[in-house]
């Protein structure tokens, strides 16, 4: 007899190696096949254009766009807000400088210059010196860029003051400031603020609906109407209008309405798996303030790629995330039964 009472059948794999492995239930799959559709590329599609209302409401913008993926939301809106040949300042371990495959450059023309924050939250000193003075020798700024959660940094939440300190130095200088918000729901959550605490300080805001949301595709960019005019020319050059989109975006509809208070649980998941992972001999795992748990091996601790094999063969998914750490992200298709299963095999594992 298995652990999920079936003879002969193994128990179903517990996948953390991120959030965006979801799979749509029921009521999302009739969301979607009851979905109202047009040709959105003709403007006609009404389910995308009650997506794009509704998030552009919730985030206090003007206007959103729906994109296939946060990657391409991100880099329309770096096209969009910079010009060719200058800088955009970021922090040292964003996700658009090390997992967009340099499509700053690539794409636009930008050069990222990175700054070391603090938790994934650039302060206001050092976000100022790296601001390039006016000069015909150097390179010219023309954006900053921030992130919340901070992935790199466990999942950490930046408060809406740090990040308002941050854009009071970026206006200071003339200078617009995008919010990579791929989690940002998370940071809603978990410190019980409106989303629009987080937004109001950005000109232009990506938030995911494909991660924590459980969507199956998409991401939305949302900014000023004429803002997002020009991006809509953008993300059609690099290939982001679709046809029947409608039938994506009704997951999306469905996700935000139904999907976004219950990323609590998430977050206490979290906090459990960090607590079995923290108890292993020679392994860190601090606290995560929402659904990113990094687990590392202390000088002369445990190899962790033993310990990712050992999960494996349990079926359990987890990442390595650097030389000497690894990554566990708690999503909509674990609940705490699976996280009480994985627990108990982390338990089990005997160090080699």
């Amino acid at each position: 007899m298995t652990a999920n009472g079936v003879a002969g059948e193994a128990p179903p794999i517990v996948d953390l190696r991120s959030d965006t492995v979801t799979r749509p239930g029921p009521a999302m799959r009739r969301a979607i096949a009851e979905a109202e559709v047009g040709d959105d590329l003709l403007g006609d599609d009404p389910t995308v254009e009650r997506l794009e209302a509704r998030v552009a409401e919730i985030l206090g913008k003007e206007a959103s766009l729906f994109f296939p993926s946060g990657v391409m939301a991100n880099q329309t809106a770096l096209a969009t807000h910079g010009v060719w040949g200058t800088e955009v300042v970021v922090e040292a371990d964003a996700h658009v400088l090390h997992w967009e495959e340099g499509a700053a450059a690539a794409l636009s023309g930008l050069q990222l210059r990175p700054v070391e924050g603090v938790d994934g939250a650039l302060e206001p000193s050092a976000l100022a010196a790296a601001i390039r003075p006016d000069s015909k020798y150097v390179p010219r700024t023309s954006l900053v860029c921030l992130e919340n959660t901070h992935l790199a940094s466990g999942g950490s939440v930046v408060s809406p003051e740090a990040t308002d300190a941050a854009a009071e130095v970026a206006r200071g200088c003339g200078l617009p400031v995008h919010l990579d918000g791929a989690r940002l729901w998370h940071a809603a959550v978990a410190t019980g603020r409106p989303v629009t605490d987080f937004t109001r300080s950005a000109d232009t805001v990506m938030v995911a609906l494909s991660k924590g949301l459980g969507a199956p595709v998409g991401s939305m960019l949302a900014g000023p109407g004429e803002f997002m005019d020009r991006a809509w020319r953008v993300r059609r050059r690099l290939g982001g209008a679709m046809r029947q989109s409608g039938l994506l975006a009704a997951a999306g509809l469905y996700a935000l309405e139904h999907h976004r208070e219950r990323l609590a649980e998430d977050h206490e998941n979290a906090r459990s798996l960090a607590v079995a992972l923290n108890a292993l001999p020679g392994v860190h795992a601090p606290e995560p303030p929402t659904n990113v748990v990094l687990a590392t091996s202390e000088k002369d601790g445990p190899d962790l790629r033993n310990l990712l094999n050992f999960l494996e063969k349990h079926g359990i998914l987890m990442l390595p995330f650097g030389d000497r750490t690894i990554r566990g992200v708690t999503h909509h298709d674990v609940d705490a039964a699976s996280i009480q299963r994985v627990t108990g095999i982390l338990a089990a594992w005997a160090p080699v």
